[in-house]
C-alpha cells in the first residue's frame, strides 16, 4: 500500500491519498482545494473508492462535494458528527467567516469504533479519538503501521480543544488510552504538519509528558 500527503487550503490541512497495487484509493479529508486534488488522483492515476473524514471540521470537509460527485463515492464519518457535514456553524466554517461557507450532503457511511472495518480491499481499524472534537477517528492500517490521526496529535504537539465539542481531558485520554497503545513504530499521519511516530512523540511530546 502507499499513500500520498497532500496539503491543501489556506491552513494546509493535509489531504491523504492510499492507493492498493490495483490503484484502488482512498481519499482521507478532501480539505479544500477539489480540482488540485482531483489533477493529482489523475496523475497517479488511482481510482477513487470512497472519502474517509477523520472528523468534520470545515478545513477537511472542503473539498469532499468536488471528489464526490466526481468519482461517485460514498462518505463514512463518525456518527456524532453526522450533522455537521451540512452545518456551517458546527463544522466552524461560519465562524471563520469564509467567503462561503462549507456545506456538504450527509455522509452515507458510519466511522465508528471497529476493530476490523473493509472497504474494497482495504482493511483497517477505526479508533474513536474524541476531544478535539466530539467525533474525531483515527484510521489505522495494523499491517502498514500507519495511524491517520486527524487533528488528535501532532509533531510534538496535540490538537486544539476551543472549539465546538473540544474538551482537553478528552484529548488526553483518548491520546493516552488510544494512541499510545499502538505500536511505538507506528506513522502518526496528522491533519497538519509532519508525520511522527509514536516513539518520538512519546519521548518529546511536551503535552503528553507534562499532564
Amino acid at each position: 500500500m502507499e499513500y500520498k500527503q497532500i496539503p491543501l487550503g489556506p491552513i494546509q490541512t493535509n489531504c491523504y491519498l492510499i492507493w492498493n497495487e490495483n490503484k484502488d484509493c482512498l481519499v482521507i479529508d478532501p480539505g479544500a482545494n477539489g480540482e488540485k486534488l482531483i489533477k493529482y488522483i489523475t496523475e497517479l492515476a488511482l481510482s477513487p473508492i470512497a472519502i474517509l473524514l477523520t472528523h468534520a471540521h470545515f478545513d477537511h470537509i472542503g473539498a469532499v462535494e468536488d471528489v464526490r460527485n466526481e468519482y461517485s463515492i460514498p462518505v463514512y464519518i463518525n456518527a456524532k458528527e453526522e450533522n455537521w457535514l451540512i452545518d456551517p456553524k458546527l463544522n466552524g466554517s461560519e465562524a471563520f467567516r469564509l467567503p462561503q461557507p462549507v456545506v456538504a450532503k450527509p455522509a452515507e457511511y458510519f466511522l465508528d469504533e471497529n476493530p476490523k472495518m473493509k472497504i474494497g480491499d482495504f482493511v483497517f481499524q477505526v479508533l474513536e479519538t474524541p476531544g478535539h472534537s466530539p467525533g474525531s477517528v483515527t484510521i489505522y492500517f495494523k499491517e502498514e503501521n500507519l495511524a491517520f490521526v486527524g487533528d488528535a496529535l501532532f509533531y510534538e504537539s496535540v490538537g486544539r480543544t476551543d472549539l465546538t465539542g473540544g474538551n482537553q481531558r478528552t484529548l488526553l485520554d483518548s491520546i493516552h488510552k488510544k494512541l499510545l497503545t499502538l505500536p511505538e513504530h507506528t506513522i502518526i499521519l496528522s491533519g497538519h504538519g509532519r508525520k511522527t511516530t509514536i516513539e518520538h512523540e512519546m519521548d518529546h511530546n511536551p503535552y503528553i509528558n507534562g499532564f
